[in-house]
């Protein structure tokens, strides 16, 4: 499996309910920009997961709408405080997909990079909106290789 880690779009930073943050005007550009980025580099996935968290699942709607993708499925799992072996042994349950893509949060998603790359803790930082490509994942088991990691920045330029 290719396995897809999206981080959320800039989002409101504060609010009484932390899972209830929206996301910005800054952030819904972002996520087209991440939509775009996928579809002009032919790396659309196959199935969308997103955490139930409200930023999340509107970064996941918005590029999967900009792709013309199915709505993405939302999985408890990925709220924030996931675990890698947590989300390598859910991740078990999409194996039939060649490209998976995940919507999730850090620093949960660090976490993951690293520990499926092998990473020493403290390696990898995934900011807001970007995209990380790990080829030959293979749920539940660790492991898997770097193709890329495009920040916001980079990838809204390409997509311009």
């Amino acid at each position: 499996m290719e396995l897809l880690l999206i981080r959320h779009a800039q989002a409101e930073s504060h609010r009484f309910d932390d899972a209830a943050r929206v996301l910005t005007e800054k952030g819904e550009l972002q996520a087209r920009s991440v939509g775009e980025f996928l579809k002009k580099n032919k790396l659309l996935p196959e199935v969308t997961l997103a955490s139930p968290l409200i930023r999340a699942k509107q970064t996941a709607e918005i590029f999967c709408d900009v792709c013309g993708l199915d709505a993405p499925v939302i999985e408890p799992w990925l709220a924030c405080g996931m675990r890698p072996n947590r989300a390598a042994a859910e991740l078990k349950a999409y194996a039939e997909f060649e490209r998976v893509a995940i919507v999730g949060h850090e620093p949960d998603f660090s976490y993951l990079a690293e520990w499926l790359l092998g990473c020493e803790a403290g390696g990898i930082h995934v900011r807001k909106a970007s995209v990380i490509q790990i080829s030959d994942v293979r749920p539940p088991s660790q492991g898997g290789y770097l193709q890329m990691l495009v920040p916001a920045k980079v990838h809204r330029a390409v997509s311009e």
